[in-house]
């Protein structure tokens, strides 16, 4: 049978039941247009989360100084493992499978311009710094570099939101602020940026200098934490146990103690975002299915009513020679045409849907939806089981009639 035929006879079949042909495809369009809104929301979910969590690095794990849980080579529990500036140059040299790793200082200290205060914690960083924490700066200004260090120069590098409240809507490169009693000149203002989680306080709040004047000036190389990325993150806990091994030998704690170090790895938060994800997309992908299915229950419908009209036409087609294949063929081509009708309709209600929700006030939080190949991809594969669900039971039954039995009608 020619498509023209097929079309010919769909077209026949639905406007002989328009009210509940209209039903029908209006149940494919939303329940189309409800699953790519759905998807759409928790893609969007999905990128802000990672968007936020890249405010605290790519790839980052942090290393912070714990105390011993286990009793090893005659030392006792409750013993403080303190980190040193030299720790951080040490585990590079030993471990092969890093690829950044610096130390950071940090105090909480008072920062002034003119009658403004705050109370900040000021970081004691190295160049590389920014580029594991995603630190940039403002037009005009610059980041630490490695003059400042040799030379400790007394420069300053300020959060945005540190210097709006010292300077308000003055440029603040340039100037002069005090740390506590000493000077120090400002070179740069970070970009602002998304950030949800931190290890101290949000990057916009905190001021960083020059680590080798932070430790000159506070007079004592004992570091705050250890930061460090892994050259493949599909080695992160092979790199941790490595850790515990080198650090365990210098500070003579059993390596098994996790509690001597604690490690906050992102790369492990981030593979349990990933795993959370593709629950909650699944879980909506199947929300917007049982959608479709009441839809798909109308095709179903409409296509038992219309073997029931056609089974003397069936009856002469099986007759001439047609196939019990070539039967279920005919209802098969009918069923996806009405649900691509429906899809149709469907995926443009989607994406006009998903446009005007794009604006919502609710972006930093929950991202904005957007129609990706993702979506459309999963949209089509739940379309193609409803139509192939809705289709099966009536071209099963159309194929298995009585070839008598229809003549008779």
């Amino acid at each position: 049978m020619s498509i023209s035929s097929l079309i010919s006879d769909l077209y026949r079949n639905l406007s002989s039941q328009k009210l509940r042909s209209f039903l029908t495809i209006f149940g494919i369009m939303w329940g189309t247009a409800t699953l790519i809104l759905l998807l759409a929301f928790g893609i969007g979910f999905r990128d802000q989360t990672v968007l936020n969590m890249r405010g605290m690095g790519d790839q980052l794990a942090i290393m912070f100084p714990g105390q011993t849980t286990k009793a090893f080579e005659g030392y006792g529990i409750g013993r403080p493992v303190r980190f040193r500036e030299a720790d951080a140059w040490m585990l590079r040299n030993q471990i092969p499978d890093l690829d950044v790793v610096t130390p950071e200082y940090m105090r909480n200290l008072r920062i002034s311009y003119g009658e403004s205060r705050r109370n900040t914690t000021v970081g004691g960083v190295y160049p590389v710094y920014s580029d594991i924490r995603n630190i940039f700066e403002t037009d005009g200004g610059r980041w630490l570099n490695d003059k400042d260090l040799e030379e400790r120069r007394r420069v300053i590098f300020l959060g945005n939101r540190l210097a709006e409240n010292l300077f308000g809507d003055t440029d603040p490169v340039g100037k002069q602020v005090m740390m506590d009693s000493t000077p120090f000149t400002v070179i740069g203002v970070m970009q602002d940026k998304i950030q949800n989680s931190s290890y101290s306080q949000r990057d916009y709040d905190r001021a960083f200098i020059p680590a080798t004047t932070f430790s000159t000036m506070m007079g004592t190389d004992r570091i705050s934490m250890i930061l460090y990325t892994p050259r493949d993150p599909a080695l992160i806990e092979s790199i941790q146990t490595q850790i515990y091994e080198v650090m365990g030998r210098k500070y003579r704690f059993d390596p098994s103690d996790r509690d001597a170090i604690g490690i906050w790895d992102t790369n492990e938060f981030s593979k349990f975002l990933n795993v959370l994800f593709y629950g909650i997309n699944g879980f909506l992908a199947l929300i917007g299915f049982f959608t479709l299915a009441v839809g798909g229950i109308g095709v179903a419908n409409i296509m038992f009513v219309a073997v029931q009209e056609r089974m003397k036409e069936i009856g002469i087609r099986r007759s001439a020679g047609a196939r019990r294949f070539h039967i279920m063929g005919q209802f098969f081509t009918e069923t996806f045409l009405i649900v691509g009708i429906g899809a149709a309709a469907g995926f443009l209600t989607g994406w006009l849907l998903t446009e005007l929700t794009q604006n919502l006030p609710i972006q930093e939080f929950v991202g904005s939806p957007y129609f990706s190949s993702e979506v459309g991809l999963i949209a089509f594969v739940v379309l193609g089981v409803v139509g192939f669900l809705s289709g099966l039971m009536p071209a099963w039954r159309a194929s298995r009639l009585d070839i008598v039995e229809c003549l008779r009608r």
